[in-house]
């Protein structure tokens, strides 16, 4: 009775229609029993919900997948182009770039399928299916097949998944894949199959003063001018399945594409996006958004403003830097800027506050309800928040710092092995290690590495990290720094970076050529690393500890919020699965006496240039174009060009690149950003302030047929004037 009683509270939070329409990421599969197309059909709507989201037969949901590892993809042709975002596209086009062919500053366009460029490890992927198995899941609990709070973990997940998809007419069908994941805080559970396409070739995209115009200073912010777009396309093998890379696949004939639209937009419009948002934690008590605030965002920002720092000073001395950690920095500074941002908009919003007002209610309501489960959660989340602080600002430092600012490092697992055989005479063994040590140095060594800016780091992360964590929380080659180099920093960091059998070719080969078990006892990084990885298993493991129990007690503290909100539904955070968000095109007000309007233009361009500042450079072939007017049928009535607009649909990381579409199910523009002043959106949504950040499809075709010549990839496009 308890489980039908908690599946009815879960199933309660999305079966009435929302007071307010843009909040919001939707599960698509629900959208029929919500009625949803009903209140987006008042707001503009001129399609059916099945158009959108049927399981039967093609819709919307088919021209829209993951691309890449983070970000979502349209497809705009019926021969398999993916329009996403230039940030998106970023790492590709940085992997095809070179000082001989820097496509990051000059940008890329294949003016035939033949220049397409294959793009080892970028896939893309199709939802291909959606199912239900809270059922399944909650059955196997009642039957002690596992414990409630397994039902969260991985093992658990991927074990179900595997066991559906055996058992699925889609077993062994190519590119197929399953996860089940939790939504509601684990009150549902949703299976879904994914088809995914491993041929994916680089087609177009802008320099980087277009698709990033603007850079760090933009970021975030309004009004924007970033044509931030580029463009790949799918190929498969002669029966339209996922197959490997081979010169003998074709371009993907695909089951929907995304007409374009030049009718241009205006506010109070009608707009729609479908993508994948990462993660959102809109149901955090008021002291977990202090520890995010507190434990995660403010070291972060301490960090990664001094490894960047680092990194700016040496992209900005050399080319071949620069392109190597082009993707490295754009990734760090992007959440970089997020954190403070997000700090800032918790305090200018009253987040705090409105979480405190919530809790409160919450109480009340518990107490009306007699509900003893409810009345106590909050203290018992409140109480799991205060023993873990301690432990995740210091498992924020070791992320940021050991773990992924310093890059270079040592395989001591595979040297102990080595060495053990070494010992053993055992040559198997040793051939075997040796191996893997080459292939561990070419990773290392990778052409996205270099030895001397990471020394640079390193000097300059390990004495800040001494400075922001304990002493006795130290991990233990703070005392070798001590002892053996008397606080010096530098010099200690030198003889890891010059001594270590990795740290060059010609140690490396005179180590390999005649391995030791001295040579490797002595190597000064793999104490390192082997400290280093020691304190970060113990603090995993504290980390863990310190929040037992907390899935469970949010599993709670949701069901209860969607009991107290009722009928008013509330959408289950994003976990990077497909999702709708609807709303209007809007201009917004940021504070007294300001104005925004909903869209900016070509001209915002050229008053913002500053040949001395890189993120603000013009190109020439742009300001040619701009002066003599020359903008084709992508032009506003007006005879202005568009560039970006603004949404009020609810979105966040992942969104990057998602579809805008009109009440038609036209594509209007791509997702690239939110506002600055909504930062605190991923934990509390503003229904003044909340901005999506849009480009629009008429400049992104400028660009790829005025400036890009690229007209063969337009004409493959379905337009609708």
């Amino acid at each position: 009775m308890k489980k039908i009683k908690l599946l009815w509270l879960a199933l309660m939070c999305v079966a009435f229609l929302p007071s307010k329409a843009d909040e919001g990421m939707w599960l698509l599969q629900l959208m029929q029993e919500q009625h949803l197309a009903d209140r987006m059909k008042a707001q503009g709507l001129q399609l059916e919900a099945d158009d959108i989201y049927n399981p039967n037969r093609v819709s919307l949901k088919d021209a829209v997948g993951i691309f890449g590892g983070g970000c979502t993809g349209e497809i705009i042709s019926p021969d398999g182009l993916i329009l996403t975002n230039h940030h998106c596209g970023y790492g590709a086009i940085q992997q095809h770039s070179s000082v001989e062919h820097d496509y990051l500053t000059d940008g890329f366009w294949a003016k035939s399928r033949k220049e397409e460029l294959a793009t080892p490890g970028l896939k893309f992927k199709f939802v291909e299916r959606i199912v239900d198995v809270t059922d399944k899941v909650n059955n196997k609990v009642k039957a002690g097949e596992v414990k409630e709070e397994e039902t969260f973990g991985y093992n658990f997940l991927k074990k179900l998944a595997d066991e559906e998809l055996k058992a699925s007419d889609l077993n062994g069908k190519p590119g197929i894949s399953a996860q089940v994941l939790p939504f509601y805080a684990g009150n549902k559970f949703y299976l879904i199959y994914l088809k995914t396409y491993s041929d994916v070739r680089m087609v177009a995209a802008p320099p980087s003063s277009i698709g990033k115009f603007g850079g760090e200073t933009d970021n975030w912010m309004w009004p924007r001018h970033t044509c931030d777009f580029s463009v790949f396309r799918i190929y498969a093998d002669a029966n339209g399945e996922p197959a490997e890379y081979s010169e003998n696949n074709v371009p993907l004939k695909a089951k929907k594409h995304l007409a374009i639209s030049l009718k241009g937009i205006n506010e109070g419009d009608y707009a729609m996006i479908m993508g994948f948002p990462g993660s959102t934690n809109r149901y955090l008590t008021q002291s977990e958004v202090k520890q995010r605030m507190y434990s995660t965002n403010e070291p972060r920002i301490r960090i990664r403003g001094v490894r960047q720092d680092v990194l700016k000073e040496a992209m900005a001395a050399s080319d071949k830097v620069r392109i190597q950690y082009a993707s490295k920095y754009a990734g760090s500074s992007n959440y970089w800027k997020n954190s403070i941002g997000m700090n800032k908009a918790i305090i200018d919003n009253k987040v705090l506050e409105t979480k405190a007002e919530q809790e409160d209610r919450f109480a009340k309501f518990a107490k009306e309800k007699n509900n003893a489960d409810y009345e106590k959660v909050v203290g018992q989340i409140d109480a799991i928040v205060e023993k873990a602080n301690p432990i995740l600002y210091q498992f924020t430092c070791y992320n940021e710092i050991l773990r992924s600012g310093i890059e270079f490092g040592t395989p001591y697992i595979v040297l102990d092995s080595l060495a053990a055989a070494l010992k053993q005479k055992d040559k198997a063994g040793i051939q075997k290690y040796t191996h893997m040590m080459k292939e561990t140095y070419a990773s290392i060594h990778n052409k996205d590495y270099d030895h001397e800016v990471d020394r640079k780091v390193a000097k300059a992360l390990l004495p800040l990290y001494a400075e922001m964590v304990a002493a006795d929380a130290l991990p233990g080659f703070y005392h070798t720094i001590q002892k053996d180099f008397k606080g010096n920093y530098d010099a200690y960091v030198d003889n890891l970076y010059d001594n270590s059998i990795f740290s060059n070719e010609a140690n490396f080969n005179k180590f390999i050529n005649k391995p030791s078990v001295k040579a490797i006892e002595k190597d000064p990084m793999k104490a390192f690393v082997a400290s280093k990885y020691e304190l970060g298993n113990k603090l995993m493991q504290e980390a863990a500890a310190s929040m037992k129990g907390m899935e469970l007690l949010h599993k709670t503290y949701v069901r209860g919020l969607c009991d107290m909100y009722s009928p008013e539904p509330k959408a289950p955070d994003a976990n990077f699965t497909i999702r709708l968000t609807y709303g209007n095109v809007k201009s917004y007000n940021p504070k007294d006496g300001v104005h925004y309007k909903y869209y900016t233009t070509l001209k915002g361009v050229m008053e913002k240039e500053d040949p001395t500042n890189p993120e603000f450079v013009v190109p020439a072939k742009l300001k040619a174009l701009y002066e003599a007017k020359d903008f084709g049928r992508y032009a506003m009535p007006n005879g202005e060009m568009p560039a970006c607009f603004l949404t009020t649909n609810d979105i966040t990381g992942g969104n990057s690149g998602s579809p805008v579409i009109n009440g038609n199910g036209e594509l209007i523009g791509a997702a690239f950003d939110g506002n600055w002043e909504s930062l605190s959106g991923d934990i509390n949504f503003d229904n003044d302030l909340q901005r999506c950040i849009a480009v629009d499809v008429r400049y992104v075709l400028f660009i790829i047929d005025k400036l890009g010549g690229c007209k063969h990839l337009i004409d493959e496009m379905t337009i609708v004037e």
